[in-house]
């Protein structure tokens, strides 16, 4: 049964496919069915995708809400597309295909999936269902004997803080007042974080940010009194909206050694009706009930209660990468998790490793192996328990646990951790596996829209900056991009981007002063050292000189900024390098803050990324290439100036249409012939490109040559036609109007004209009327034995004569055309105006009689004779 309904149609051009995603992203998450936002967003991407490009239609989107899930429909106006069909021997196209993708991910994706043919378009379909989730109490205990109750003070005060938008505190109740000593009228509007010690369980990667931006949490953090202790409590914060929608957390805070009265109980072993021993389950009671639902809170479970079982001091836990060659540090508590989170050891034995993860391991004194376990150096740790967590006889983990006392654990206190590690095994491997397809899913749908994006632009420095800005702060803290010009050119810091705007200026001048990295073209990442040993360095000498010590003397400025640089390149630096058409154009630069590493996932997404960057750069950069061989070859096609002519102003405006890339057919000239004569043209070489800019050239050329010889205008224009006929297949048509100017020492000018197929020159006379300074001729390129003439015009002062090209008078808006009517009417109101207003009035009117840019290059040329002047 369908419960909503939602519906949009996109044009057939690039940028409805990004629209298309947000159209459904935003439809699917108001319906509350985030749980397949992410593979409904990468089907519509490609399906759309296939309809606006591929098919060059419009596309028609339809998403419909149904009991257990949502189904979208993708329509096309093309139904004659082939459809693969399984089984009957056509198979879907590669992954790598463009053709065919988006069905093959219909297949891999959607619960099922189809296509519908009509009259006139084509429907293909997909359906993802809701994931089942069980109904019922969350948690729950038995009835329990008072004995067995939890030990609470004779008054329990629950605090209910409620904490707004802001993460400031809103509300502040009479057993907070009682519980920290401070009066509401003093808190409220103060951020919870001024109050918080944050966080009190040592390991945990949550901050108090996202601990209250999450639907639900429960922790231990400490509270500052009013006398300026910190008071350890337990708490379980809600996240709530009012019935104006404005979001809030709502904190329950009960002092930690009362957390009984927050926090989920445990469950208790069941009685077995049918067995005199009941029997708990194992996951259950070492995790405790309900389990987290997250990988990283499992794990965070997971290191608290072994730590607290083996009453240690500390406890990590780590994971083994899919070739099970190394161990990735992924949760701790008692020791600092910032600087050891995703770092990595190998798991044979070796240096900077204990010994096989493999099997359990007792170390009884890390004194006489220092070393031996890199994750506790210098952390104060003695002894250590390591036990393996493994899955059908997999090895997926490793789980240890350490005290700060020598000789604390036994072979016995091996067994109970991996008694415990067996049972929790297959749950955290079960998490890591859903985390895994998130992260594909969610990469996947990351690359998608970096491809869209990338595809989106030749520009580049914006290629430059998109690539920045999808790496900082989704894959990276800190990010910069080197390009190589050329195979002899050395890598050049192209552009910098921090996720913190104020560490851009520190961080690119750090990296101006080190030597790039290699361009290595092997792929993957590698490890770059040189950034974090350079800002370790220079805030060392920095913090010298402000403490006065040695001989540069101290100064007052730069520690702050030379600190933080510092800080933000102390983690991992890795290098990708740009490879496009097999050579190395640049190297992607990625960078953690201090002792903080990247994840395998990120790396491998990342390399991905690369490439898709590296392709879009390189096709910024050969555009750019054509665009400025274009520009140079419409340039050499063109006089680099005009002569000044004796009692004759003259003014050429030209604008060539499209993006540069193409070098288009109009021209013009002006050149002197002999003493007091000029010669003029303005023509237009049908089509644009190479062979039209030749016979462009051909025609600019070969009319000053032969003028020049002596040749008169029909003369000059039959061997040039005869020119353009030799050049066979590369030929083009031409309309030229061509003509020779005379300066009269009256005032006046004589103007001898051939109009060959061209628009017909407009003369204006002072009275202000307008009337055509020729007649049509046949048109260049088409027939051998060509008959011409000229016509001889004379300009009296205060005339004007106006020569353009068919991009003016064909100006189009819908239906409209300007036309020759149109441009003697604005030539009509161009009395009294000197040669550069009429021109300029000209192209403005031009301009203003389409929206549109102009799709055709123009020329125009406007000759005057000045008036006598005003007595």
């Amino acid at each position: 049964m369908i419960t909503a309904r939602a519906a949009a149609s996109f044009d057939p051009v690039g940028r409805s496919v990004a629209t298309a995603r947000t159209f459904v992203r935003d439809t699917l998450q108001g319906w509350g069915y985030s749980d397949v936002v992410d593979d409904a967003v990468v089907l519509t991407s490609e399906l759309v995708t296939n309809a606006v490009i591929h098919a060059g239609t419009a596309a028609d989107v339809l998403c419909l809400r149904e009991e257990h899930g949502v189904r979208v429909e993708v329509g096309d106006r093309y139904p004659e597309r082939e459809v693969p069909i399984q089984g009957a021997g056509n198979a879907f196209a590669p992954l790598d295909s463009e053709n065919g993708r988006g069905l093959m991910l219909c297949s891999a994706l959607a619960t099922r999936w189809g296509v519908e043919y009509g009259p006139s378009r084509k429907h293909v379909w997909f359906q993802l269902d809701l994931p089942q989730r069980p109904v019922g109490t969350r948690s729950s205990g038995p009835v329990l004997p008072t004995a067995l109750l939890p030990v609470a003070d004779e008054r329990v005060r629950v605090a209910v803080v409620q904490i707004d938008a802001d993460n400031a505190v809103s509300t502040w109740n009479a057993d907070a007042e009682a519980l920290f000593g401070h009066r509401a009228d003093q808190i409220v509007g103060t951020p919870l974080a001024d109050l918080a010690a944050w966080p009190q369980t040592p390991g945990t990667g949550t901050g108090i940010a996202e601990a209250l931006g999450l639907s639900r949490w429960e922790g231990s953090y400490g509270i500052r009194s009013n006398n300026g202790r910190v008071i350890p409590v337990y708490a379980s914060h809600l996240r709530v909206r009012d019935s104006q929608g404005d979001p809030s957390t709502v904190c329950l805070l009960v002092r930690d050694d009362e957390r009984a009265v927050l926090a989920t109980p445990q469950r208790s072993p069941a009685t077995d009706t049918g067995s005199e021993n009941g029997a708990a389950d194992p996951f259950e009671v070492f995790i405790g009930s309900p389990a987290p639902d997250d990988l990283d809170g499992l794990l965070q479970r997971t290191v608290e209660r072994a730590r607290d079982m083996l009453d240690g001091d500390a406890a990590f836990l780590l994971l083994a990468t899919d070739d099970e060659t190394e161990l990735e540090v992924r949760a701790t508590t008692g020791l600092p998790s910032a600087r050891q989170r995703f770092a990595r050891v190998p798991v044979e034995a070796g240096t900077g490793r204990y010994g096989s993860a493999r099997m359990p391991a007792v170390h009884d004194d890390l004194v006489s192996l220092p070393g031996a376990v890199p994750l506790l150096s210098s952390t104060g740790m003695r002894s250590v328990v390591t036990v393996p967590l493994k899955v059908e006889g997999r090895l997926t983990g490793s789980l240890g646990v350490a005290a700060e006392s020598a000789g604390r654990y036994s072979n016995e206190e091996a067994l109970r951790l991996q008694f415990a590690a067996d049972r929790i095994a297959l749950a955290v491997e079960s998490a890591r596996l859903g985390e895994l397809e998130r992260l594909r899913r969610g990469s996947l749908s990351f690359l998608v829209e970096a491809s869209d994006l990338l595809a989106g632009t030749l520009d580049r420095d914006q290629t430059l900056a998109l690539m920045a800005q999808m790496t900082v702060p989704t894959l990276a803290t800190w990010c910069a991009v080197y390009t190589i010009a050329d195979q002899s050119a050395d890598p050049y810091l192209s552009y910098v981007l921090h996720e913190d705007e104020e560490r851009i200026d520190g961080l690119k001048a750090l990296l101006s002063k080190i030597q790039p990295p290699d361009p290595v073209p092997a792929p993957g990442a590698r490890i770059w050292a040189a950034p974090g040993r350079a800002a370790q360095q220079a805030a060392l000498l920095t913090s010298q000189r402000e403490l006065g010590l040695g001989s540069v003397p101290p100064v007052s400025s730069g520690i702050d900024t030379t600190l933080a640089t510092a800080a933000a390149v102390g983690g991992e630096t890795v290098v990708l390098p740009l490879v496009a058409r097999n050579r190395v154009i640049g190297m992607l630069t990625l960078g953690k803050p201090s002792d903080d590493h990247f994840r395998q996932e990120i790396l491998e997404l990342a390399e991905d990324l690369s490439r898709r960057a590296a392709l879009a750069l390189d096709n910024a950069r050969l555009y750019s290439e054509r665009v400025a061989n274009s520009q140079a070859l419409q340039r050499s096609l063109l006089p680099p100036e005009l002569p000044e002519v004796p009692g004759v102003e003259v003014e050429v405006i030209y604008r060539a249409a499209g993006e540069g890339n193409e070098v288009g057919g109009d021209f013009y000239d002006l050149f002197p012939i002999r003493d007091g004569a000029y010669g003029f043209a303005i023509g237009d070489v049908c089509g644009t490109g190479p062979q039209a800019a030749a016979v462009t050239g051909l025609a600019r050329h070969a009319l000053r040559l032969l003028a020049r010889e002596g040749f008169g205008g029909p003369a000059v224009l039959e061997r040039l036609n005869a020119a353009i006929l030799d050049e066979g297949a590369r030929s083009r048509f031409l309309t030229l109007l061509y003509g020779e100017l005379w300066p009269q020492e009256n005032g006046g000018a004589l103007l001898k004209v051939v109009c060959a197929g061209h628009p017909l020159p407009l003369r204006l006379r002072q009275d202000g009327t307008v009337e055509p300074a020729a007649e049509p001729q046949p048109l260049l390129g088409v027939m051998e034995d060509l008959e011409l003439f000229e016509q001889v015009v004379t300009l009296d002062p205060g005339d004007v004569l106006l020569c353009v090209t068919d991009g003016v008078t064909e100006r189009r808006e819908g239906s409209r055309m300007l036309g020759d009517d149109g441009l003697t009417e604005v030539l009509t109101g161009c009395t009294g105006l000197t040669a550069g207003a009429v021109a300029a009035r000209v192209l403005r009117a031009v301009e203003r009689f389409a929206a549109e840019p102009a799709s055709d290059d123009m020329a125009i040329l406007a000759m005057r004779v000045p008036g006598p002047p005003a007595s």
